[in-house]
Protein backbone atom coordinates (compact mmCIF):
# COMPACT_ATOMS: atom_id res chain seq x y z
CA UNK A 1 0.00 0.00 0.00
CA UNK A 2 2.69 2.50 0.69
CA UNK A 3 4.68 1.62 -2.48
CA UNK A 4 1.32 2.43 -4.48
CA UNK A 5 1.28 5.50 -2.43
CA UNK A 6 4.90 6.12 -3.42
CA UNK A 7 4.76 5.50 -6.83
CA UNK A 8 1.55 7.68 -7.36
CA UNK A 9 3.27 10.41 -5.10
CA UNK A 10 6.32 10.13 -7.74
CA UNK A 11 4.15 10.32 -10.96
CA UNK A 12 4.86 13.77 -12.83
CA UNK A 13 1.83 16.44 -12.22
CA UNK A 14 1.22 16.24 -16.52
CA UNK A 15 0.52 12.46 -15.64
CA UNK A 16 -1.88 13.24 -12.96
CA UNK A 17 -3.57 15.96 -15.09
CA UNK A 18 -4.33 13.82 -17.77
CA UNK A 19 -5.92 11.03 -16.17
CA UNK A 20 -9.40 12.86 -14.49
CA UNK A 21 -10.58 11.86 -11.32
CA UNK A 22 -13.67 10.91 -9.38
CA UNK A 23 -15.28 13.74 -8.93
CA UNK A 24 -14.18 15.41 -12.42
CA UNK A 25 -16.70 12.68 -14.05
CA UNK A 26 -19.10 13.24 -11.82
CA UNK A 27 -18.97 17.08 -12.69
CA UNK A 28 -18.79 15.84 -16.68
CA UNK A 29 -22.00 13.37 -15.79
CA UNK A 30 -24.01 16.17 -14.40
CA UNK A 31 -23.65 18.77 -17.13
CA UNK A 32 -24.61 16.08 -20.04
CA UNK A 33 -27.85 15.37 -17.94
CA UNK A 34 -28.63 18.97 -17.48
CA UNK A 35 -28.05 19.58 -21.21
CA UNK A 36 -30.24 16.53 -22.26
CA UNK A 37 -32.77 18.22 -19.64
CA UNK A 38 -32.68 21.53 -21.32
CA UNK A 39 -32.67 20.02 -24.79
CA UNK A 40 -36.13 17.81 -23.72
CA UNK A 41 -37.24 21.33 -22.15
CA UNK A 42 -37.03 22.92 -25.81
CA UNK A 43 -38.84 20.34 -27.75
CA UNK A 44 -41.86 20.44 -25.42
CA UNK A 45 -41.88 24.12 -25.49
CA UNK A 46 -42.22 23.83 -29.33
CA UNK A 47 -44.83 21.24 -28.97
CA UNK A 48 -47.03 23.17 -27.27
CA UNK A 49 -46.34 26.47 -29.20
CA UNK A 50 -47.16 24.32 -32.04
CA UNK A 51 -50.49 23.16 -30.25
CA UNK A 52 -50.92 26.37 -29.28
CA UNK A 53 -50.89 27.73 -32.79
CA UNK A 54 -52.71 25.06 -34.29
CA UNK A 55 -56.14 26.08 -31.90
CA UNK A 56 -55.40 29.54 -32.67
CA UNK A 57 -55.86 28.55 -36.42
CA UNK A 58 -58.48 26.76 -36.20
CA UNK A 59 -60.12 29.58 -33.78
CA UNK A 60 -59.33 31.77 -36.56
CA UNK A 61 -60.59 29.88 -39.60
CA UNK A 62 -63.70 28.73 -37.47
CA UNK A 63 -64.16 32.91 -36.55
CA UNK A 64 -63.85 33.34 -40.46
CA UNK A 65 -65.98 30.61 -41.89
CA UNK A 66 -68.78 32.29 -39.32
CA UNK A 67 -68.33 35.59 -40.72
CA UNK A 68 -67.98 34.79 -44.34
CA UNK A 69 -71.27 32.96 -44.50
CA UNK A 70 -72.82 35.80 -43.96
CA UNK A 71 -71.39 37.55 -46.91
CA UNK A 72 -71.38 36.11 -50.93
CA UNK A 73 -69.69 38.10 -53.04
CA UNK A 74 -68.39 37.77 -56.88
CA UNK A 75 -65.79 39.23 -59.04
CA UNK A 76 -68.05 39.16 -61.83
CA UNK A 77 -69.78 42.30 -62.04
CA UNK A 78 -70.01 45.44 -63.80
CA UNK A 79 -71.42 49.47 -63.60
CA UNK A 80 -74.68 49.13 -65.81
CA UNK A 81 -77.19 51.85 -67.29
CA UNK A 82 -79.36 52.47 -69.80
CA UNK A 83 -77.73 53.81 -72.54
CA UNK A 84 -79.99 56.07 -75.61
CA UNK A 85 -78.55 55.47 -78.56
CA UNK A 86 -79.50 59.71 -79.99
CA UNK A 87 -80.57 59.66 -83.71
CA UNK A 88 -82.14 61.84 -86.34
CA UNK A 89 -86.15 61.90 -86.05
CA UNK A 90 -86.17 63.88 -89.12
CA UNK A 91 -83.83 64.30 -92.31
CA UNK A 92 -81.94 67.45 -92.58
CA UNK A 93 -78.61 69.25 -93.00
CA UNK A 94 -76.61 69.77 -89.62
CA UNK A 95 -76.25 73.15 -88.47
CA UNK A 96 -75.02 72.66 -85.30
CA UNK A 97 -73.59 70.67 -82.51
CA UNK A 98 -73.42 72.48 -79.61
CA UNK A 99 -71.40 69.39 -77.25
CA UNK A 100 -68.81 67.72 -77.17
CA UNK A 101 -67.37 64.24 -76.34
CA UNK A 102 -68.30 63.09 -72.86
CA UNK A 103 -69.82 66.41 -72.02
CA UNK A 104 -71.74 65.93 -68.90
CA UNK A 105 -75.78 67.79 -69.93
CA UNK A 106 -78.59 68.47 -68.08
CA UNK A 107 -82.34 67.16 -69.45
CA UNK A 108 -83.65 68.55 -72.13
CA UNK A 109 -80.44 70.60 -73.36
CA UNK A 110 -79.58 70.43 -76.79
CA UNK A 111 -77.25 68.19 -78.94
CA UNK A 112 -77.72 68.83 -82.12
CA UNK A 113 -79.89 71.39 -84.60
CA UNK A 114 -80.68 70.29 -87.62
CA UNK A 115 -82.17 72.97 -90.82
CA UNK A 116 -85.71 73.49 -90.52
CA UNK A 117 -86.35 75.63 -93.69
CA UNK A 118 -88.43 73.58 -94.96
CA UNK A 119 -90.17 72.34 -92.02
CA UNK A 120 -90.69 75.94 -91.25
CA UNK A 121 -92.79 76.31 -94.74
CA UNK A 122 -94.64 72.80 -93.60
CA UNK A 123 -95.77 74.64 -90.96
CA UNK A 124 -96.90 77.84 -92.32
CA UNK A 125 -98.66 75.69 -95.34
CA UNK A 126 -99.99 73.58 -92.71
CA UNK A 127 -101.64 77.17 -91.06
CA UNK A 128 -102.83 78.16 -94.37
CA UNK A 129 -104.50 75.03 -94.93
CA UNK A 130 -106.53 75.50 -91.20
CA UNK A 131 -106.88 79.21 -91.93
CA UNK A 132 -108.60 78.15 -95.24
CA UNK A 133 -111.11 75.05 -93.71
CA UNK A 134 -112.29 77.10 -90.90
CA UNK A 135 -113.15 80.05 -92.99
CA UNK A 136 -115.19 77.50 -95.18
CA UNK A 137 -116.93 76.67 -91.90
CA UNK A 138 -117.48 80.16 -91.04
CA UNK A 139 -118.82 80.68 -95.08
CA UNK A 140 -120.99 77.30 -94.51
CA UNK A 141 -122.09 78.68 -91.40
CA UNK A 142 -123.42 81.84 -92.50
CA UNK A 143 -125.14 79.78 -95.56
CA UNK A 144 -127.19 77.80 -93.20
CA UNK A 145 -127.88 80.85 -91.16
CA UNK A 146 -129.42 82.57 -94.45
CA UNK A 147 -131.03 79.63 -95.82
CA UNK A 148 -132.86 78.81 -92.27
CA UNK A 149 -134.24 82.52 -92.90
CA UNK A 150 -135.42 81.47 -96.56
CA UNK A 151 -137.04 78.48 -94.76
CA UNK A 152 -138.89 80.41 -92.49
CA UNK A 153 -140.06 82.75 -95.38
CA UNK A 154 -141.06 80.06 -97.47
CA UNK A 155 -143.23 78.09 -94.74
CA UNK A 156 -144.86 82.00 -94.27
CA UNK A 157 -145.54 81.82 -97.74
CA UNK A 158 -147.30 78.47 -97.29
CA UNK A 159 -149.08 79.66 -94.75
CA UNK A 160 -150.32 82.96 -96.92
CA UNK A 161 -151.62 80.79 -99.82
CA UNK A 162 -153.59 78.72 -97.16
CA UNK A 163 -155.53 81.58 -95.86
CA UNK A 164 -155.83 82.88 -99.68
CA UNK A 165 -157.05 78.94 -100.50
CA UNK A 166 -159.38 78.84 -97.52
CA UNK A 167 -160.94 81.97 -98.68
CA UNK A 168 -161.40 81.15 -102.40
CA UNK A 169 -162.45 78.03 -101.54
CA UNK A 170 -165.66 79.65 -99.29
CA UNK A 171 -166.11 82.37 -101.83
CA UNK A 172 -166.31 79.60 -104.82
CA UNK A 173 -168.75 77.52 -102.66
CA UNK A 174 -170.82 80.84 -101.91
CA UNK A 175 -171.34 82.24 -105.36
CA UNK A 176 -171.87 78.35 -106.63
CA UNK A 177 -175.09 78.31 -103.86
CA UNK A 178 -175.82 81.97 -105.30
CA UNK A 179 -176.12 80.35 -109.23
CA UNK A 180 -178.03 77.41 -108.28
CA UNK A 181 -180.74 79.71 -106.15
CA UNK A 182 -180.70 82.29 -109.26
CA UNK A 183 -179.57 84.43 -107.17
CA UNK A 184 -176.33 84.94 -108.45
CA UNK A 185 -175.14 84.14 -112.06
CA UNK A 186 -173.08 81.41 -113.41
CA UNK A 187 -170.01 83.91 -114.83
CA UNK A 188 -169.21 85.18 -111.21
CA UNK A 189 -169.78 80.96 -109.82
CA UNK A 190 -167.44 79.78 -112.34
CA UNK A 191 -164.85 82.92 -111.95
CA UNK A 192 -164.34 82.01 -108.23
CA UNK A 193 -164.07 78.24 -109.47
CA UNK A 194 -160.64 79.49 -110.94
CA UNK A 195 -159.34 81.45 -108.20
CA UNK A 196 -160.03 78.43 -106.02
CA UNK A 197 -157.98 76.39 -108.72
CA UNK A 198 -155.49 79.19 -108.71
CA UNK A 199 -155.02 79.40 -105.08
CA UNK A 200 -154.70 75.73 -104.75
CA UNK A 201 -151.74 75.55 -107.20
CA UNK A 202 -150.50 78.42 -105.70
CA UNK A 203 -150.60 76.32 -102.78
CA UNK A 204 -148.87 73.83 -104.00
CA UNK A 205 -146.21 75.76 -105.57
CA UNK A 206 -145.42 77.04 -102.09
CA UNK A 207 -145.12 74.11 -100.16
CA UNK A 208 -143.08 72.92 -102.98
CA UNK A 209 -140.82 75.70 -102.67
CA UNK A 210 -140.72 74.97 -98.33
CA UNK A 211 -139.62 72.02 -98.89
CA UNK A 212 -136.74 73.01 -101.58
CA UNK A 213 -135.74 75.21 -99.56
CA UNK A 214 -135.40 72.97 -96.22
CA UNK A 215 -133.47 70.64 -97.88
CA UNK A 216 -131.00 72.78 -99.15
CA UNK A 217 -130.09 73.08 -95.18
CA UNK A 218 -129.38 69.60 -95.13
CA UNK A 219 -127.28 70.06 -98.14
CA UNK A 220 -125.61 73.13 -96.74
CA UNK A 221 -125.11 71.16 -93.24
CA UNK A 222 -123.05 67.98 -95.21
CA UNK A 223 -121.29 70.44 -96.59
CA UNK A 224 -120.14 72.02 -93.18
CA UNK A 225 -119.69 68.77 -91.62
CA UNK A 226 -117.09 68.02 -94.83
CA UNK A 227 -115.74 71.25 -93.86
CA UNK A 228 -115.09 70.27 -90.59
CA UNK A 229 -113.52 67.09 -91.68
CA UNK A 230 -110.86 69.50 -93.63
CA UNK A 231 -110.04 71.40 -91.12
CA UNK A 232 -109.52 69.05 -88.41
CA UNK A 233 -107.13 67.18 -91.32
CA UNK A 234 -105.80 70.63 -91.78
CA UNK A 235 -105.32 70.50 -87.48
CA UNK A 236 -103.41 67.07 -87.97
CA UNK A 237 -101.18 68.20 -91.05
CA UNK A 238 -100.39 71.47 -89.11
CA UNK A 239 -99.65 69.50 -85.84
CA UNK A 240 -97.22 67.23 -88.00
CA UNK A 241 -95.51 69.96 -89.08
CA UNK A 242 -94.81 71.58 -85.85
CA UNK A 243 -94.27 67.96 -84.57
CA UNK A 244 -91.33 67.48 -87.77
CA UNK A 245 -89.96 71.39 -86.61
CA UNK A 246 -89.52 70.91 -83.01
CA UNK A 247 -87.37 67.07 -84.16
CA UNK A 248 -85.03 69.98 -85.98
CA UNK A 249 -83.64 70.62 -82.07
CA UNK A 250 -82.43 67.65 -80.65
CA UNK A 251 -82.34 67.55 -76.81
CA UNK A 252 -80.86 65.47 -74.18
CA UNK A 253 -84.00 63.04 -72.30
CA UNK A 254 -82.35 62.64 -69.42
CA UNK A 255 -79.42 64.23 -67.04
CA UNK A 256 -75.99 62.62 -68.27
CA UNK A 257 -73.38 62.50 -70.43
CA UNK A 258 -72.34 62.46 -74.04
CA UNK A 259 -70.24 59.36 -75.86
CA UNK A 260 -69.26 58.14 -78.94
CA UNK A 261 -70.41 61.99 -80.41
CA UNK A 262 -70.47 61.00 -84.34
CA UNK A 263 -72.36 64.18 -85.46
CA UNK A 264 -70.45 67.01 -87.16
CA UNK A 265 -71.48 70.65 -88.56
CA UNK A 266 -72.38 70.69 -92.12
CA UNK A 267 -72.98 66.59 -92.60
CA UNK A 268 -76.27 65.52 -93.16
CA UNK A 269 -78.53 63.66 -90.83
CA UNK A 270 -80.85 60.37 -92.25
CA UNK A 271 -83.77 59.62 -90.53
CA UNK A 272 -83.22 57.03 -87.90
CA UNK A 273 -79.51 57.64 -87.97
CA UNK A 274 -77.27 57.94 -84.95
CA UNK A 275 -75.49 60.85 -84.47
CA UNK A 276 -74.31 59.72 -80.64
CA UNK A 277 -74.50 57.64 -77.54
CA UNK A 278 -76.02 59.48 -74.56
CA UNK A 279 -74.67 57.79 -71.08
CA UNK A 280 -77.78 58.41 -68.26
CA UNK A 281 -76.50 59.46 -65.02
CA UNK A 282 -78.64 56.67 -63.52
CA UNK A 283 -76.47 53.71 -63.48
CA UNK A 284 -76.66 50.48 -61.07
CA UNK A 285 -74.38 47.21 -60.60
CA UNK A 286 -75.21 44.14 -62.41
CA UNK A 287 -73.56 41.39 -60.14
CA UNK A 288 -73.62 37.52 -61.98
CA UNK A 289 -73.67 35.09 -58.97
CA UNK A 290 -73.45 31.78 -59.48
CA UNK A 291 -76.76 30.49 -58.69
CA UNK A 292 -75.61 28.53 -55.72
CA UNK A 293 -75.03 31.97 -54.23
CA UNK A 294 -78.62 33.13 -54.25
CA UNK A 295 -80.03 30.57 -51.38
CA UNK A 296 -80.21 33.59 -49.08
CA UNK A 297 -80.28 36.38 -51.42
CA UNK A 298 -83.28 38.59 -51.18
CA UNK A 299 -84.36 42.39 -52.42
CA UNK A 300 -83.21 44.68 -49.82
CA UNK A 301 -80.35 43.21 -48.34
CA UNK A 302 -77.19 45.39 -47.62
CA UNK A 303 -74.31 45.60 -49.99
CA UNK A 304 -70.86 47.20 -50.39
CA UNK A 305 -69.34 47.59 -53.69
CA UNK A 306 -65.57 48.07 -54.19
CA UNK A 307 -65.11 49.93 -57.46
CA UNK A 308 -61.76 48.74 -59.06
CA UNK A 309 -61.42 52.31 -60.99
CA UNK A 310 -61.75 54.05 -56.99
CA UNK A 311 -59.63 51.40 -54.81
CA UNK A 312 -59.87 53.24 -51.40
CA UNK A 313 -63.40 53.57 -51.56
CA UNK A 314 -66.32 51.76 -50.72
CA UNK A 315 -70.32 52.32 -51.83
CA UNK A 316 -73.04 51.24 -50.28
CA UNK A 317 -75.88 49.78 -51.84
CA UNK A 318 -78.71 47.29 -51.78
CA UNK A 319 -80.09 44.16 -53.80
CA UNK A 320 -82.84 45.38 -56.37
CA UNK A 321 -84.25 42.72 -57.97
CA UNK A 322 -82.97 38.65 -59.21
CA UNK A 323 -83.48 38.40 -62.89
CA UNK A 324 -85.88 35.18 -63.33
CA UNK A 325 -83.59 33.02 -65.56
CA UNK A 326 -79.89 32.46 -65.72
CA UNK A 327 -77.60 34.96 -68.54
CA UNK A 328 -77.52 31.95 -70.74
CA UNK A 329 -81.64 31.88 -70.94
CA UNK A 330 -81.71 35.02 -72.34
CA UNK A 331 -78.52 35.26 -74.53
CA UNK A 332 -78.89 35.51 -78.43
CA UNK A 333 -77.78 31.67 -78.78
CA UNK A 334 -79.27 29.57 -75.27
CA UNK A 335 -77.64 26.56 -74.55
CA UNK A 336 -80.31 23.65 -75.91
CA UNK A 337 -79.27 20.74 -73.31
CA UNK A 338 -81.00 17.97 -75.15
CA UNK A 339 -78.15 17.86 -77.79
CA UNK A 340 -75.13 16.51 -77.43
CA UNK A 341 -73.40 15.54 -74.92
CA UNK A 342 -74.61 17.07 -71.42
CA UNK A 343 -71.82 18.93 -68.98
CA UNK A 344 -73.70 20.30 -66.08
CA UNK A 345 -71.87 23.79 -65.59
CA UNK A 346 -72.90 26.16 -62.46
CA UNK A 347 -74.75 29.09 -64.23
CA UNK A 348 -74.85 32.80 -62.95
CA UNK A 349 -78.19 34.93 -62.77
CA UNK A 350 -77.38 38.47 -63.50
CA UNK A 351 -78.71 40.38 -60.10
CA UNK A 352 -79.41 44.09 -59.84
CA UNK A 353 -77.57 46.44 -57.30
CA UNK A 354 -78.47 50.02 -56.65
CA UNK A 355 -76.30 52.34 -54.87
CA UNK A 356 -78.10 54.24 -51.72
CA UNK A 357 -76.85 57.27 -52.82
CA UNK A 358 -75.87 58.85 -56.64
CA UNK A 359 -71.70 57.78 -56.12
CA UNK A 360 -70.19 61.22 -56.47
CA UNK A 361 -67.38 59.96 -59.00
CA UNK A 362 -67.24 59.13 -62.39
CA UNK A 363 -69.18 55.96 -63.05
CA UNK A 364 -69.67 54.55 -66.69
CA UNK A 365 -71.17 51.30 -68.31
CA UNK A 366 -68.78 47.86 -68.13
CA UNK A 367 -66.45 49.89 -64.95
CA UNK A 368 -65.64 46.58 -62.89
CA UNK A 369 -66.76 46.55 -59.56
CA UNK A 370 -67.12 43.53 -56.80
CA UNK A 371 -69.99 43.92 -54.67
CA UNK A 372 -70.30 41.96 -51.21
CA UNK A 373 -74.09 41.29 -50.51
CA UNK A 374 -74.85 40.37 -46.50
CA UNK A 375 -77.39 37.68 -46.71
CA UNK A 376 -77.47 36.68 -43.27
Amino acid sequence: MDQRVDKNERRPDSERLESPSRWTRLAFDKAGDKRAWQGSGTRRGLILSLAIGGVLLAALAVAWWLHARNYESTDDAFIDARTVQISAPVAAAIVDVPVTDNQVVEAGAELVRLDDRDYVAQRDQGQAQVNQAEASVVNLNAQIAAQQAKVDQANKQVAQAQATLTFARQQAERYQQLASHGSGTVEQAQQYASQLQQNEAGLAASQANADATQKQVSVLQAQRDLAYGQLAQAHATLEQAQANLARTIITAPVAGRVTKLMAAKGGYAAVGQTLMMFVPREVWVTANFKETQLNHMRPGQPVEIAIDAYPDRTFTGHVDSVQSGSGTAFSLLPAENATGNYVKIVQRVPVKIVFDQPPDVLLGPGMSVVPTVKVR
